[in-house]
Protein backbone atom coordinates (compact mmCIF):
# COMPACT_ATOMS: atom_id res chain seq x y z
CA UNK A 1 0.00 0.00 0.00
CA UNK A 2 1.23 3.76 -0.99
CA UNK A 3 -1.16 5.73 0.67
CA UNK A 4 -1.24 5.61 4.59
CA UNK A 5 -0.59 2.07 6.41
CA UNK A 6 -4.01 1.04 7.66
CA UNK A 7 -4.21 -2.75 9.72
CA UNK A 8 -7.19 -4.61 10.65
CA UNK A 9 -6.93 -6.31 14.02
CA UNK A 10 -9.30 -9.04 15.55
CA UNK A 11 -8.82 -7.60 18.90
CA UNK A 12 -12.29 -8.47 20.34
CA UNK A 13 -13.25 -10.86 18.59
CA UNK A 14 -10.73 -13.23 20.60
CA UNK A 15 -10.37 -11.04 23.58
CA UNK A 16 -14.12 -9.72 24.63
CA UNK A 17 -16.71 -11.83 23.16
CA UNK A 18 -16.29 -14.38 25.58
CA UNK A 19 -16.47 -12.09 28.85
CA UNK A 20 -19.69 -10.47 28.04
CA UNK A 21 -23.14 -12.19 28.81
CA UNK A 22 -24.39 -13.95 25.93
CA UNK A 23 -27.26 -11.49 24.22
CA UNK A 24 -29.37 -11.70 21.61
CA UNK A 25 -28.61 -11.63 17.70
CA UNK A 26 -31.48 -8.50 17.63
CA UNK A 27 -28.96 -6.74 20.02
CA UNK A 28 -25.56 -4.00 19.27
CA UNK A 29 -23.06 -4.91 21.59
CA UNK A 30 -21.49 -1.64 21.20
CA UNK A 31 -18.05 -2.41 22.85
CA UNK A 32 -16.27 0.29 25.66
CA UNK A 33 -12.89 -0.76 23.47
CA UNK A 34 -13.73 0.34 20.41
CA UNK A 35 -16.43 3.32 20.76
CA UNK A 36 -15.84 4.84 24.36
CA UNK A 37 -14.03 7.68 25.72
CA UNK A 38 -12.77 9.06 29.01
CA UNK A 39 -14.46 12.52 28.14
CA UNK A 40 -14.61 14.04 31.52
CA UNK A 41 -11.66 13.24 33.70
CA UNK A 42 -11.21 15.71 36.53
CA UNK A 43 -8.24 14.09 38.27
CA UNK A 44 -6.35 12.95 35.02
CA UNK A 45 -6.43 9.52 35.92
CA UNK A 46 -9.06 6.98 34.56
CA UNK A 47 -8.25 5.99 31.42
CA UNK A 48 -9.82 3.00 28.74
CA UNK A 49 -7.74 -0.21 28.37
CA UNK A 50 -8.38 -1.25 24.92
CA UNK A 51 -7.07 -4.78 25.60
CA UNK A 52 -8.73 -5.52 28.49
CA UNK A 53 -12.34 -3.80 27.60
CA UNK A 54 -12.12 -2.09 30.96
CA UNK A 55 -12.60 1.33 32.12
CA UNK A 56 -8.87 1.90 34.93
CA UNK A 57 -8.63 3.83 37.67
CA UNK A 58 -12.65 5.10 37.69
CA UNK A 59 -13.14 6.19 41.46
CA UNK A 60 -13.98 9.71 40.83
CA UNK A 61 -17.14 11.05 40.64
CA UNK A 62 -16.15 13.57 38.19
CA UNK A 63 -15.39 11.15 35.70
CA UNK A 64 -17.19 11.04 32.41
CA UNK A 65 -17.02 8.28 30.30
CA UNK A 66 -19.01 8.48 26.81
CA UNK A 67 -19.78 5.61 24.53
CA UNK A 68 -21.26 6.29 21.37
CA UNK A 69 -23.19 4.56 18.36
CA UNK A 70 -25.20 5.87 15.00
CA UNK A 71 -29.06 4.93 14.73
CA UNK A 72 -30.05 4.97 11.02
CA UNK A 73 -34.19 4.44 12.28
CA UNK A 74 -36.16 6.52 14.78
CA UNK A 75 -38.21 4.73 17.29
CA UNK A 76 -38.22 2.98 21.08
CA UNK A 77 -34.62 2.09 21.80
CA UNK A 78 -33.99 -0.65 24.74
CA UNK A 79 -30.84 0.43 26.63
CA UNK A 80 -28.77 -2.12 28.73
CA UNK A 81 -24.86 -2.48 30.16
CA UNK A 82 -22.46 -5.45 30.37
CA UNK A 83 -21.44 -4.02 33.81
CA UNK A 84 -19.43 -5.19 37.05
CA UNK A 85 -19.11 -3.60 40.50
CA UNK A 86 -20.45 -2.53 43.87
CA UNK A 87 -21.43 0.97 43.34
CA UNK A 88 -24.38 3.64 41.83
CA UNK A 89 -23.69 5.23 38.82
CA UNK A 90 -25.32 7.75 36.85
CA UNK A 91 -25.99 6.75 33.19
CA UNK A 92 -27.38 9.69 30.80
CA UNK A 93 -29.03 9.78 27.49
CA UNK A 94 -31.19 11.90 24.87
CA UNK A 95 -31.58 14.15 27.64
CA UNK A 96 -32.42 11.76 30.39
CA UNK A 97 -30.76 10.70 33.21
CA UNK A 98 -31.00 7.45 34.94
CA UNK A 99 -29.53 5.89 38.46
CA UNK A 100 -28.14 2.57 38.04
CA UNK A 101 -27.11 -0.25 40.78
CA UNK A 102 -23.96 -2.41 40.35
CA UNK A 103 -24.02 -5.04 42.48
CA UNK A 104 -21.62 -8.30 40.93
CA UNK A 105 -18.33 -9.59 40.75
CA UNK A 106 -18.90 -10.15 37.58
CA UNK A 107 -19.83 -8.87 34.03
CA UNK A 108 -23.73 -8.96 34.32
CA UNK A 109 -26.66 -7.22 32.03
CA UNK A 110 -28.04 -4.23 33.85
CA UNK A 111 -31.10 -2.92 32.39
CA UNK A 112 -31.31 1.10 32.35
CA UNK A 113 -34.23 1.86 30.49
CA UNK A 114 -36.41 2.60 27.33
CA UNK A 115 -35.73 5.80 25.20
CA UNK A 116 -37.14 7.44 22.27
CA UNK A 117 -35.06 8.46 19.39
CA UNK A 118 -36.80 10.99 17.29
CA UNK A 119 -34.16 11.87 15.14
CA UNK A 120 -31.76 9.14 13.45
CA UNK A 121 -27.89 10.33 13.89
CA UNK A 122 -25.46 9.31 16.64
CA UNK A 123 -26.61 8.95 20.38
CA UNK A 124 -23.44 9.94 23.51
CA UNK A 125 -24.15 7.61 26.60
CA UNK A 126 -22.56 9.34 29.54
CA UNK A 127 -21.59 7.44 32.24
CA UNK A 128 -20.99 8.63 35.65
CA UNK A 129 -19.54 7.01 39.02
CA UNK A 130 -22.11 8.17 41.89
CA UNK A 131 -21.30 6.10 44.95
CA UNK A 132 -18.60 3.48 45.77
CA UNK A 133 -20.45 0.57 48.05
CA UNK A 134 -17.66 -1.87 48.46
CA UNK A 135 -14.29 -1.97 46.88
CA UNK A 136 -11.76 1.18 45.32
CA UNK A 137 -13.38 2.05 42.33
CA UNK A 138 -16.83 2.11 40.65
CA UNK A 139 -16.32 -1.10 38.75
CA UNK A 140 -16.35 -1.12 34.80
CA UNK A 141 -19.06 -1.34 32.00
CA UNK A 142 -17.97 -3.47 29.41
CA UNK A 143 -20.54 -2.18 26.97
CA UNK A 144 -23.75 -0.78 26.09
CA UNK A 145 -26.55 -2.95 24.87
CA UNK A 146 -29.01 -1.57 22.15
CA UNK A 147 -32.09 -3.20 21.54
CA UNK A 148 -35.33 -1.80 19.74
CA UNK A 149 -37.06 -0.22 17.05
CA UNK A 150 -33.56 1.45 15.84
CA UNK A 151 -31.45 -1.75 15.48
CA UNK A 152 -28.75 -2.85 14.07
CA UNK A 153 -26.86 0.41 14.96
CA UNK A 154 -23.85 1.59 13.61
CA UNK A 155 -20.43 1.42 15.64
CA UNK A 156 -17.10 -0.30 16.06
CA UNK A 157 -17.66 -3.89 15.36
CA UNK A 158 -15.99 -6.74 17.20
CA UNK A 159 -13.75 -7.84 13.94
CA UNK A 160 -12.27 -4.40 13.45
CA UNK A 161 -9.16 -2.51 14.78
CA UNK A 162 -10.40 -1.00 17.96
CA UNK A 163 -7.56 1.18 17.45
CA UNK A 164 -8.07 2.62 14.32
CA UNK A 165 -11.73 2.94 15.27
CA UNK A 166 -11.08 4.94 18.12
CA UNK A 167 -8.69 7.22 16.34
CA UNK A 168 -11.85 7.73 13.50
CA UNK A 169 -11.98 7.88 10.14
CA UNK A 170 -9.47 9.63 8.22
CA UNK A 171 -10.95 11.59 5.20
CA UNK A 172 -9.12 12.73 1.63
CA UNK A 173 -9.53 14.96 -1.18
CA UNK A 174 -7.62 13.69 -4.70
CA UNK A 175 -6.72 16.02 -7.21
CA UNK A 176 -7.08 15.88 -10.44
CA UNK A 177 -3.38 16.98 -12.08
CA UNK A 178 -3.36 17.96 -15.45
CA UNK A 179 -1.90 15.78 -18.10
CA UNK A 180 0.87 16.92 -18.90
CA UNK A 181 4.10 16.68 -16.96
CA UNK A 182 3.82 17.99 -13.70
CA UNK A 183 7.16 19.49 -11.43
CA UNK A 184 5.41 21.08 -8.82
CA UNK A 185 2.18 21.01 -6.54
CA UNK A 186 1.40 24.04 -4.20
CA UNK A 187 -1.54 24.43 -2.48
CA UNK A 188 -3.13 26.44 1.02
CA UNK A 189 -4.20 25.12 4.09
CA UNK A 190 -6.59 26.77 7.05
CA UNK A 191 -7.57 25.75 9.66
CA UNK A 192 -10.14 27.18 11.93
CA UNK A 193 -9.44 27.87 15.15
CA UNK A 194 -12.52 25.11 16.09
CA UNK A 195 -10.57 22.73 14.17
CA UNK A 196 -6.73 22.86 15.46
CA UNK A 197 -7.22 19.69 17.93
CA UNK A 198 -4.03 18.18 19.48
CA UNK A 199 -3.10 14.69 17.37
CA UNK A 200 -4.13 16.05 14.19
CA UNK A 201 -2.17 15.77 10.82
CA UNK A 202 -3.58 18.24 7.92
CA UNK A 203 -1.95 17.05 5.06
CA UNK A 204 -1.22 19.13 2.23
CA UNK A 205 0.34 18.15 -0.63
CA UNK A 206 0.44 14.28 -0.90
CA UNK A 207 2.08 12.90 -3.64
CA UNK A 208 2.76 8.88 -4.91
CA UNK A 209 5.26 8.36 -2.81
CA UNK A 210 5.13 10.04 0.14
CA UNK A 211 3.00 13.39 1.64
CA UNK A 212 3.59 16.76 3.42
CA UNK A 213 1.44 19.37 5.57
CA UNK A 214 1.33 20.52 9.32
CA UNK A 215 0.57 18.60 12.75
CA UNK A 216 -0.97 19.88 16.10
CA UNK A 217 1.60 17.62 17.81
CA UNK A 218 3.22 17.85 21.04
CA UNK A 219 5.25 18.98 23.21
CA UNK A 220 5.83 21.07 20.49
CA UNK A 221 2.34 21.73 19.01
CA UNK A 222 2.66 22.70 15.81
CA UNK A 223 5.07 21.30 13.31
CA UNK A 224 5.83 20.76 9.51
CA UNK A 225 6.35 17.15 8.46
CA UNK A 226 7.37 15.72 5.52
CA UNK A 227 7.91 11.99 4.50
CA UNK A 228 8.98 9.96 1.41
CA UNK A 229 8.34 6.07 1.52
CA UNK A 230 11.18 3.47 0.72
CA UNK A 231 10.44 1.40 -2.33
CA UNK A 232 11.49 -1.33 0.19
CA UNK A 233 7.98 -2.89 1.77
CA UNK A 234 9.01 -3.02 5.45
CA UNK A 235 7.51 -1.50 8.77
CA UNK A 236 11.40 -1.59 10.19
CA UNK A 237 13.25 0.87 8.70
CA UNK A 238 16.65 -1.06 9.93
CA UNK A 239 15.51 -4.18 7.38
CA UNK A 240 15.91 -1.39 4.46
CA UNK A 241 18.98 -2.23 2.14
CA UNK A 242 21.44 0.45 1.56
CA UNK A 243 20.76 0.45 -2.04
CA UNK A 244 16.58 1.02 -0.88
CA UNK A 245 17.26 4.02 1.62
CA UNK A 246 15.85 7.41 0.83
CA UNK A 247 18.78 9.72 0.70
CA UNK A 248 18.69 13.36 1.72
CA UNK A 249 19.43 15.28 -0.72
CA UNK A 250 19.35 18.44 1.63
CA UNK A 251 17.54 19.74 4.54
CA UNK A 252 16.71 23.11 5.78
CA UNK A 253 17.53 25.33 8.74
CA UNK A 254 16.48 23.63 11.86
CA UNK A 255 14.60 20.67 10.44
CA UNK A 256 14.88 17.22 12.03
CA UNK A 257 16.16 14.12 9.50
CA UNK A 258 15.14 10.70 10.98
CA UNK A 259 13.78 6.92 9.59
CA UNK A 260 9.98 6.39 10.10
CA UNK A 261 8.05 2.97 10.39
CA UNK A 262 5.09 1.23 11.39
CA UNK A 263 3.54 2.42 8.14
CA UNK A 264 5.93 1.66 5.71
CA UNK A 265 9.37 3.29 5.88
CA UNK A 266 11.35 5.76 4.62
CA UNK A 267 13.05 9.32 5.69
CA UNK A 268 11.33 11.72 7.72
CA UNK A 269 11.92 15.22 7.98
CA UNK A 270 10.55 17.84 10.22
CA UNK A 271 10.82 21.28 12.02
CA UNK A 272 8.96 23.28 14.73
CA UNK A 273 6.88 26.20 13.55
CA UNK A 274 4.01 28.07 15.14
CA UNK A 275 1.29 27.85 12.46
CA UNK A 276 -1.62 29.44 13.77
CA UNK A 277 -5.41 28.74 13.60
CA UNK A 278 -7.18 31.08 10.83
CA UNK A 279 -4.21 31.95 9.17
CA UNK A 280 -3.37 30.88 5.50
CA UNK A 281 -0.29 28.26 5.43
CA UNK A 282 1.40 27.94 2.16
CA UNK A 283 2.93 24.73 0.78
CA UNK A 284 4.93 24.27 -2.27
CA UNK A 285 5.87 20.44 -3.46
CA UNK A 286 8.11 19.21 -5.94
CA UNK A 287 8.85 15.58 -7.81
CA UNK A 288 10.90 15.47 -10.36
CA UNK A 289 13.36 12.36 -11.89
CA UNK A 290 16.41 13.16 -11.56
CA UNK A 291 17.84 10.96 -15.00
CA UNK A 292 19.44 8.04 -13.59
CA UNK A 293 16.66 6.01 -12.24
CA UNK A 294 15.65 8.03 -9.53
CA UNK A 295 13.49 10.83 -8.08
CA UNK A 296 13.89 14.22 -6.36
CA UNK A 297 11.12 15.19 -3.53
CA UNK A 298 11.53 18.73 -2.47
CA UNK A 299 9.08 20.62 -0.31
CA UNK A 300 8.56 24.28 0.94
CA UNK A 301 6.59 25.93 3.44
CA UNK A 302 6.41 29.84 3.69
CA UNK A 303 7.39 31.00 6.81
CA UNK A 304 4.20 33.85 7.68
CA UNK A 305 6.88 35.27 10.36
CA UNK A 306 9.36 36.15 8.14
CA UNK A 307 7.53 36.59 4.55
CA UNK A 308 9.47 33.94 2.75
CA UNK A 309 9.60 30.37 1.67
CA UNK A 310 12.03 28.05 3.38
CA UNK A 311 13.22 24.73 2.44
CA UNK A 312 11.95 21.84 4.43
CA UNK A 313 13.89 19.17 2.66
CA UNK A 314 14.66 17.12 -0.55
CA UNK A 315 15.00 13.70 -0.76
CA UNK A 316 16.25 11.17 -3.25
CA UNK A 317 14.48 8.03 -3.67
CA UNK A 318 15.60 5.08 -5.70
CA UNK A 319 14.02 2.87 -8.61
CA UNK A 320 11.77 5.09 -9.60
CA UNK A 321 11.51 7.69 -12.20
CA UNK A 322 8.34 10.07 -11.86
CA UNK A 323 7.05 13.41 -12.08
CA UNK A 324 4.14 14.41 -9.62
CA UNK A 325 1.45 11.90 -9.22
CA UNK A 326 -1.36 11.39 -7.04
CA UNK A 327 -1.84 14.66 -5.94
CA UNK A 328 -4.06 14.51 -2.31
CA UNK A 329 -4.80 15.83 0.74
CA UNK A 330 -5.71 14.41 3.87
CA UNK A 331 -6.80 14.93 7.32
CA UNK A 332 -6.15 12.33 10.22
CA UNK A 333 -6.30 11.94 13.76
CA UNK A 334 -3.41 9.31 15.18
CA UNK A 335 -4.41 9.85 18.82
CA UNK A 336 -7.24 7.32 19.36
CA UNK A 337 -7.71 8.79 23.22
CA UNK A 338 -8.36 12.02 20.81
CA UNK A 339 -10.87 10.21 18.50
CA UNK A 340 -14.37 11.94 19.85
CA UNK A 341 -13.34 15.35 19.21
CA UNK A 342 -13.96 17.36 15.99
CA UNK A 343 -11.27 18.15 12.97
CA UNK A 344 -11.60 20.24 10.29
CA UNK A 345 -9.32 22.45 7.60
CA UNK A 346 -10.01 24.01 4.35
CA UNK A 347 -7.46 23.46 1.09
CA UNK A 348 -7.84 25.84 -1.18
CA UNK A 349 -6.48 27.46 -4.73
CA UNK A 350 -4.26 24.60 -5.83
CA UNK A 351 -2.11 24.70 -8.83
CA UNK A 352 0.34 22.81 -10.77
CA UNK A 353 3.69 23.69 -12.04
CA UNK A 354 4.66 21.75 -15.12
CA UNK A 355 7.68 20.54 -16.18
CA UNK A 356 8.28 23.43 -18.66
CA UNK A 357 7.29 26.05 -16.12
CA UNK A 358 4.08 26.79 -16.84
CA UNK A 359 1.24 27.24 -13.78
CA UNK A 360 -2.03 25.90 -14.53
CA UNK A 361 -5.12 25.78 -12.16
CA UNK A 362 -6.37 22.46 -10.19
CA UNK A 363 -9.68 22.87 -9.31
CA UNK A 364 -11.46 19.18 -9.28
CA UNK A 365 -11.14 16.70 -6.35
CA UNK A 366 -12.78 13.19 -5.12
CA UNK A 367 -13.44 13.19 -1.83
CA UNK A 368 -12.56 9.14 -0.24
CA UNK A 369 -12.37 8.05 3.47
CA UNK A 370 -10.21 5.56 4.81
CA UNK A 371 -11.41 1.45 5.71
CA UNK A 372 -13.02 2.82 9.75
CA UNK A 373 -15.43 5.01 7.41
CA UNK A 374 -15.80 2.66 4.17
CA UNK A 375 -16.71 -0.41 6.47
CA UNK A 376 -19.01 1.62 8.13
CA UNK A 377 -17.65 1.61 11.55
CA UNK A 378 -17.61 5.25 11.68
CA UNK A 379 -19.48 7.87 9.57
CA UNK A 380 -18.66 10.82 11.38
CA UNK A 381 -16.37 12.38 8.15
CA UNK A 382 -17.53 14.72 5.50
CA UNK A 383 -15.89 16.61 2.80
CA UNK A 384 -17.00 18.85 -0.31
CA UNK A 385 -16.37 22.36 -1.10
CA UNK A 386 -17.40 25.50 0.95
CA UNK A 387 -17.21 29.05 -0.61
CA UNK A 388 -13.73 29.36 -2.89
CA UNK A 389 -12.45 26.30 -1.06
CA UNK A 390 -12.36 22.10 -0.18
CA UNK A 391 -12.44 21.19 2.93
CA UNK A 392 -12.09 17.78 4.96
CA UNK A 393 -13.82 17.28 8.28
CA UNK A 394 -13.82 14.22 10.55
CA UNK A 395 -13.95 13.02 13.91
CA UNK A 396 -16.73 14.04 16.78
CA UNK A 397 -19.69 11.90 15.75
CA UNK A 398 -21.91 14.36 13.55
CA UNK A 399 -24.56 13.36 11.50
CA UNK A 400 -24.53 14.54 8.07
CA UNK A 401 -21.40 12.34 6.16
CA UNK A 402 -20.62 12.15 2.45
CA UNK A 403 -20.50 9.67 0.25
CA UNK A 404 -16.70 8.26 -0.75
CA UNK A 405 -16.19 8.52 -4.23
CA UNK A 406 -17.73 11.91 -4.19
CA UNK A 407 -16.17 14.02 -7.04
CA UNK A 408 -16.18 18.14 -6.40
CA UNK A 409 -15.16 21.28 -8.48
CA UNK A 410 -14.26 24.17 -6.40
CA UNK A 411 -14.70 27.74 -7.52
CA UNK A 412 -12.24 30.96 -6.87
CA UNK A 413 -8.94 31.74 -8.36
CA UNK A 414 -8.07 29.97 -11.31
CA UNK A 415 -6.07 32.84 -13.40
CA UNK A 416 -3.59 34.49 -11.02
CA UNK A 417 -1.10 31.63 -10.19
CA UNK A 418 1.51 31.90 -7.29
CA UNK A 419 4.09 34.29 -7.40
CA UNK A 420 7.69 32.27 -7.20
CA UNK A 421 10.96 33.39 -7.74
CA UNK A 422 11.79 29.68 -8.05
CA UNK A 423 15.76 31.33 -8.46
CA UNK A 424 15.74 32.48 -5.02
CA UNK A 425 14.23 29.08 -3.23
CA UNK A 426 17.03 27.21 -1.49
Amino acid sequence: MKNRKRFLQLVLAVALLPTLSSVAQSESVVALSGNAYVTVASEGKAFIDEGNCAIRNWNDAGTVVSYYFRTEKSGKMNIALQAKGHSQIEVSLLGKKKKVQLDSEELTRVEVGTFKVKTPGYVKVDVRGVKINKGEDFGNVAAVVVDGDVNPVVYVGPDFSTHFGRRGPSVHMGYTLPRENVEWFYNEVVVPEEGDIPSSYYMACGFGEGYFGMQNNTPHPHRILFSVWSPFETDNPAEIPDSLRVQLVKKGENVKINDFGNEGSGGQSYMHYDWKAGERCRFLMGVKPDGNGCTVYTAYFYDNHQNKWVLVASWRRPKISTWYTNAHSFLENFNPVMGYINRKAYYGNQWARTADGRWLPVTKGRFTCDATGYHRQRLDYNGGTEGENFFLTMGGFFDEYMKSGTFFEREGNTTEAPEIDFSTLE
